[in-house]
């Protein structure tokens, strides 16, 4: 028996609400794990009703690729294994995909994400009256806004920067290119960092790059450590933080907003673009609204 989407999700709702009793936030949490699901199934031009093991199998290498945590991961799995019981106990589909599925295991030592609410105390606790602070803080709004690694921020250059397009060129691993959509708060936090910028005595070499220490030379990796570690300790956040943090909180916050798998994926650089002509295949218009409309800063700052 095969219904429309919007009736399969009405019968879903009632069957939480009625057999499961979840409440009101429970069954939209469950519908918007199902949700990321269907828009995969979407994507790879799959059905529902003939998913197979390997499909949810490969959806899950998806979730871990674009770093989304094991806790989250857990979670989504648990609400995909509730939808495909009850598709089973309703006779919609003959064989449970999900049967078999095991979720991560959950060891002591998990990569640390922060919430919102903590990326929010950690950019409002710079003390802008001291040196670095606003170099600083840009760089935290550029890591988390844009998902960045620690070697891709280091070697940003200010000619990749397109304040007026909202984008950003990342040379990543093996040199490959990508763009990657930058928020308009970002971009401030960058403008007003500059003006601090042009009075440094810049090493010959260095002129393009975007973040540069007092003496004028790039920064190191360990610097960015520094920096994150500090800040964190300064406002009171007490997890074992690194920038991959932040990469990692970038792809989570953006996937539970409801953002698109395969947008993450291109903005985190998973994909292979080796040349700044491979752009021209990709849809940037929907890959920006995708990360403007669901990424956490630009929600709440739009400016």
């Amino acid at each position: 028996m095969i219904l429309t989407e919007g009736d399969l999700i009405k019968n879903y709702i009632r069957y939480l609400q009625l057999e499961k009793s979840f409440s009101g936030n429970t069954v939209e949490s469950y519908l918007r794990d199902l949700q990321k699901l269907l828009s995969y199934i979407g994507t790879e031009n799959l059905t529902r009703e003939a998913l197979q093991e390997v499909d949810i199998h490969q959806f899950v290498c998806e979730l871990q690729d674009v770093g989304i945590h094991p806790r989250s991961q857990a979670r989504i799995l648990s609400g995909l294994k509730a939808f495909y019981k009850f598709l089973r106990l309703e006779s919609y589909i003959e064989t449970n995909p999900m049967e078999l599925i095991e979720g991560p295991k959950l060891g002591l030592h998990l990569p640390e994400i922060l919430s919102v609410e903590e990326i929010d105390r950690l950019v409002g606790s710079f003390d802008m009256s001291l040196p670095e602070s606003q170099r600083n803080k840009a760089i935290i709004e550029v890591l988390y806004g844009c998902g960045l690694r620690v070697s891709e921020l280091v070697n940003l250059k200010i000619s990749q920067v397109y304040e007026k397009e909202e984008v950003i060129i990342v040379e990543g691993k093996g040199g490959k290119q990508r763009l990657v959509p930058i928020s308009r708060i970002a971009l401030n936090e960058i403008k007003k960092y500059r003006i601090d910028r042009n009075l440094l005595n810049i090493k010959k070499g260095e002129e393009d790059i975007l973040f540069l220490n007092r003496r004028g030379s790039r920064l190191s990796r360990v610097m960015i450590f520094y920096i994150i570690r500090n800040q964190c300790k300064i406002c009171g956040i007490r997890k074992k933080i690194s920038p991959h943090t932040l990469r990692h909180s970038f792809a989570t916050h953006l996937l539970e907003g409801g953002a698109n798998l395969r947008a993450i994926q291109q903005m985190l650089g998973h994909e292979s673009i080796t040349t700044t002509e491979i752009y021209v295949h990709l849809d940037k218009e929907f890959i920006k609204s995708e990360i403007l409309n669901h990424h956490p800063r630009n929600i709440k700052y739009r400016i």
